[in-house]
């Protein structure tokens, strides 16, 4: 009971985050990637940190800043370059190869045995999400798809990483710990690398607080948590929850269609979560 607990709330994070797509497109400024990121992870990481009045020690300042940059300043920096120069399917599918870098990077850094389940999983959730997205029409950017497979490879170092790398506090501070520096380490290329933002409207302020109070500092909290508690093969597979909101999203929110294959997707990529967790174990 504990372990399905365990896994019910890790998954409400990366569900949560399938709404990323539709508050990134009707809420927020287009062309600043980066400092859409920083305003994300800084002003969520600064307020975690009032409530919990901890700083890190030790050999934990330089693995925090590592973490911060892996979980949030490359992963959040390259997903906001993939969701501008990509359609929202082709983003997501090229980001769905994350749980499969997972499944190889545990066995290296970890020492896991590399389950058939596991692969299977992995290998099932990038067709799932393939269907449940990807559009025959869509467009190709190769500068979008580099930043979607780096964002890939960045997030499952952290995921992996987190997990190797427990520091003795709350999930709480954890989460404080690696947003704020994440959001630092934004900074100086936010400032160098993008003009500066114009005075934000109350839909843009809106969507930045969703996205930095709901979107981050309350989802990373129960991922960080999942990842304490949780196989890294089992929490990856998670991910591929989040093409699920943002599809039915779409279908609610904004009227969008929702095709037979988008319906079989679905059904795949909820399989793909169970062949994880049957891996896992």
């Amino acid at each position: 009971m504990t372990r399905n607990l365990d896994f019910l709330l890790t998954a409400i994070a990366p569900a949560i985050w399938g709404s990323t797509y539709i508050v990134t497109t009707l809420f927020l400024p287009p062309g600043h990637p980066l400092t859409m990121a920083l305003l994300r992870a800084l002003p969520a990481g600064l307020l975690l940190l009032l409530v919990v009045r901890r700083l890190p020690f030790g050999v934990w300042w330089s693995r925090t800043f590592l973490l911060g940059a892996l979980n949030f300043s490359i992963f959040w920096a390259m997903l906001f370059v993939a969701a501008y120069r990509l359609p929202g399917g082709v983003a997501a599918t090229v980001g769905a190869i994350q749980p499969l870098i997972v499944v190889f990077l545990a066995r290296a850094l970890l020492g896991r045995p590399i389950r058939r389940l596991s692969l299977l999983a992995a290998g099932a959730g990038i067709a799932g999400v393939a269907l449940l997205v990807l559009t025959p029409a869509a467009a190709i950017d190769p500068l979008g798809v580099a930043a979607g497979l780096a964002g890939a490879v960045s997030m499952a170092f952290g995921t992996v990483l987190s997990r190797r790398w427990q520091p003795p506090v709350s999930s709480l501070t954890f989460t404080a710990w690696q947003l704020t520096a994440g959001g630092l380490l934004l900074i100086p290329a936010a400032l160098t690398l993008e003009p500066p933002l114009s005075a934000p409207t109350l839909a843009n302020i809106a969507g930045i607080a969703y996205l930095g109070l709901i979107g981050a500092a309350l989802t990373y909290i129960l991922w960080f948590r999942g990842i304490s508690r949780l196989e890294p093969q089992a929490v990856a597979p998670l991910g591929f929850l989040s093409p699920v909101t943002a599809v039915l999203l779409g279908w609610g929110v904004l009227g969008q269609g929702l095709s037979a294959p988008q319906l079989l997707g679905m059904i795949v990529v909820l399989g793909s979560v169970w062949f994880g967790q049957r891996g896992a174990k």
